[in-house]
């Protein structure tokens, strides 16, 4: 079943705590010159015009990324996480970068940070997402691949670079997928024991991501780092995404305190509910 299209949320609440979580790893990792292997799993369009008659069906920026981009000035004051964070999606913006246009998914995140010495795999399943992530413009050290992103990753490890970074970041639309991340997030940390690997995952009502969580644990991975964004109590929706959820395979050293900064300094924008939590969930 491929039915998902990121579409119709891009630049909602979870795409800002994933994609800011993902830049905070970047700046990290970027601090060394060695080479760097990246891999999206779950690629997507890469970059998403929000006039696009998806996204204007839910229009799930607008408790999104719009608070927050209309603050920025003040934001990138607050804290220099934001203010690199801000820089970064102004870049991703059509014309002069003043207006919120589009909104960038893990693609354009990762090729941004992406120097002539690294390389970087974009695995995408569904055909209509491939093909409009095959019109992006991307570095030619960057690759699209139509396949599936687990087993496409599997299959790369070792890498012959230096270093690992990947973002695993699926649809969930079937329930077997917290049970083959959690396999693949195992089968990483095995193959490739410093890689930084990023599992993002939605918090419903149901709580299937639990699943994913205890599967984790019972594998034995370690050194892990567990951060959740809640932007409303669970069960006000019965339906609907409560919160996000971000579960880091070796974070770089002080993650967590950038990150918590950086939520204490954008919660308020999203909602009197909203809270974050971050914590290592499983130390060494």
């Amino acid at each position: 079943m491929l039915a998902y299209q990121h579409a119709y949320h891009a630049g909602n609440f979870a795409d800002v705590h994933k994609h800011l979580t993902l830049f905070c790893v970047l700046q990290h990792i970027l601090r060394k010159e060695t080479p760097v292997t990246y891999v999206d799993t779950h690629a997507g369009r890469g970059r998403y015009p929000l006039t696009a008659a998806e996204t204007q069906k839910l229009k799930e920026y607008q408790q999104g990324v719009v608070p927050l981009w209309q603050a920025r000035a003040a934001l990138s004051r607050s804290d220099p996480l934001l203010d690199g964070w801000f820089d970064a999606l102004q870049r991703a913006q059509a014309g002069d970068g003043r207006q919120l246009t589009h909104y960038p998914g893990s693609p354009w995140w990762l090729a941004d940070s992406l120097r002539s010495h690294d390389r970087l795999s974009l695995f995408e399943l569904h055909p209509g997402e491939h093909q409009h992530l095959e019109a992006q413009a991307l570095p030619s050290n960057a690759r699209r691949v139509h396949d599936d992103g687990l087993a496409g990753l599997r299959s790369m490890l070792p890498v012959a670079t230096p270093r690992l970074c990947v973002l695993i970041d699926p649809s969930y639309e079937r329930k077997s997928e917290y049970s083959e991340v959690a396999e693949t997030l195992a089968f990483v940390a095995r193959k490739a024991r410093h890689a930084t690997v990023l599992v993002w995952y939605p918090l419903l009502p149901a709580g299937r991501h639990q699943v994913l969580l205890d599967e984790v644990r019972r594998a034995g991975v370690r050194k892990l780092w567990r951060s959740e964004l809640q932007r409303h109590a669970r069960g006000i929706d019965e339906h609907g995404m409560y919160g996000s959820g971000m579960l880091l395979l070796n974070p770089p050293w002080g993650l967590g305190q950038r990150l918590e900064d950086a939520w204490q300094a954008l919660l308020p924008y999203l909602g009197k509910q909203a809270a974050h939590r971050g914590e290592w969930w499983v130390e060494e």
